[in-house]
């Protein structure tokens, strides 16, 4: 039987992560899969989603070698989950890097002003409607959700540090959420080489030992018509009413 590299894609916002870590675990699971090439193409997105991609990533390096290819951006949440791999490698014109933690509250306090549309709130507790997009976020709401993102933020940090084996310090003096060029950074340490999807692929096949030209497989995704239509919906109606939440996405 002919060893083998598996090509797990993920494109686009980080929204979800059962079909991810579900596809991981069944290429770890199988014995004839030698390496896992993440091919990463996407600015990030939601914080859980992300960690638990994370967290099957690191469980996957330490029983098969992984290796991230970089497409166009591979920022926030995409470096996130690329950190635990066994090795990184990026494109000279990847955009990467964007550690940081990002919270959207919309406030349309003024649009119900402007059409006479009152809400009444009936709650339990002072804080528990924080961040209503029906009124402007208080000094001391404000400072309860700086809160939060500070703690995820630190989270972000130690998943970089653990994954890439650099120092805390370090990680802490490029996590401003800047980008990098995928050259960028390769110089301070965020990827392990440049070159394209091919070179990743070979690259996977060498350090898992594969003699020889690897055989290279991967899943086709399966959209029935009304999952393409409730994804369309559901991206349609976000754009009207924004989800509130912590998000580990590069947003230009």
């Amino acid at each position: 039987m002919k060893d083998k590299v598996a090509l797990v894609n993920i494109e686009g916002p980080i929204l979800h992560a059962k079909q991810t870590v579900d596809e991981i675990k069944e290429y770890v699971k199988d014995k004839s899969i030698k390496a896992i090439v993440l091919r990463v193409d996407s600015p990030g997105g939601g914080v859980v989603p992300s960690q638990e991609i994370y967290e099957e990533v690191r469980k996957a390096a330490t029983q098969k070698k992984v290796v991230v290819s970089m497409g166009s951006v591979a920022a926030s949440g995409g470096y996130y989950i690329s950190a635990p791999a066994n090795k990184i490698i990026a494109n000279p014109g990847t955009i990467t890097g964007s550690i940081g933690v990002i919270m959207e509250v919309p406030n349309i306090k003024g649009l119900m002003d402007k059409i006479g549309v009152k809400t009444e709130v009936i709650k339990s507790g002072r804080h528990k409607d924080i961040a209503s997009v029906f009124r402007g976020i208080g000094k001391e709401e404000r400072e309860i959700i700086q809160g939060v993102m500070d703690d995820v933020h630190e989270q972000f940090i130690k998943a970089v540090s653990d994954g890439r084996k650099i120092p805390v310090e370090n990680v802490k003096k490029i996590a401003d959420g800047r980008i990098f060029s995928g050259r960028q950074a390769l110089k301070v340490g965020l990827v392990d080489e440049l070159g394209d999807l091919e070179y990743a692929i070979k690259t996977a096949a060498k350090i898992a030992g594969i003699k020889g030209e690897p055989e290279v497989v991967t899943k086709k995704e399966k959209s029935t018509l009304l999952e393409l239509l409730n994804g369309r919906i559901s991206e349609s109606v976000s754009k009207v009413v924004p989800k509130i939440e912590l998000k580990y996405m590069y947003m230009p």
